[in-house]
């Protein structure tokens, strides 16, 4: 068992020999105490710049089905991005559909730092301890995605993101396709541009495999594409990670 953290939200295993860890970055919109949304940023609260829309009820039911560990964040992407390394221009994002993002406006040393000690830090080191604690299992990011980025619309439902292991990417397209979704490599991020940057992370200091999941989330906002959803993912984990 991993401690509670006011930055983690932590699913034990309930089987004996998980296949997967999962991890779920951008889980919440939680602005911890004392944080809150200046009166400017109003237009992003609920929105994909706050969090991934619809994943942590997805990645808690696919714990449920996989008696997997699952480790989720809870504390907006906007506060700090645990899926980006600490030296990228996006770990604290100050742009935002063409707007400033004023929570993140002329932040110093001391802030960012805090910021990093008090969500980034905690929430990487839960994540480490699930997978130290499942010995064989891999890593599996979960992520949500807007249907429409900046006017630019997205057709793609599921993406399957990879970066170090190819052959898991393609064994995952190939067990995904054919059931009704437009699936595809890297898209609508690509894991070979270091965006799965957590789950690759935490599979890398232990010799594990990774892979995330993208899926677009107005498909989670169906209870019925949930389910569906969930049954065929823990499939490609039992097709595939022994």
């Amino acid at each position: 068992m991993l401690p509670d953290h006011d930055a983690v939200e932590w699913i034990p295993a309930t089987g004996t020999s998980p296949a997967v860890v999962l991890t779920c970055e951008h889980a919440s919109e939680r602005l911890p105490s004392p944080y809150a949304w200046p009166e400017e940023d109003a237009r992003l609260a609920g929105t994909h710049w706050a969090f991934d829309l619809g994943i942590a009820p997805f990645a808690r039911a696919l714990a449920a089905e996989l008696g997997a560990p699952a480790v989720l964040s809870r504390f907006s992407r906007l506060l700090v991005d645990p899926n980006r390394p600490l030296d990228a221009p996006t770990l604290f994002r100050d742009v935002a559909d063409g707007a400033p993002v004023h929570l993140n406006t002329g932040l110093d040393a001391a802030e960012r730092a805090q910021r990093i000690e008090r969500f980034y830090t905690p929430y990487h080191a839960a994540c480490d301890a699930a997978v130290a604690q499942a010995p064989g299992a891999a890593v599996l990011g979960l992520h949500s995605y807007t249907p429409l980025y900046e006017g630019a619309p997205r057709a793609v439902e599921v993406g399957v993101l990879f970066e170090d292991d190819t052959d898991l990417g393609a064994a995952w397209l190939e067990l995904l396709d054919g059931h009704g979704y437009d699936v595809r490599p890297n898209e609508p991020w690509s894991g070979l541009e270091g965006l799965m940057y957590s789950p690759q992370l935490h599979a890398r200091r232990h010799g594990r495999r990774a892979i995330e999941l993208e899926i677009r989330n107005d498909l989670l906002a169906d209870p019925d594409q949930v389910a569906r959803l969930v049954a065929l993912v823990a499939h490609a984990v039992r097709a595939t990670l022994p």
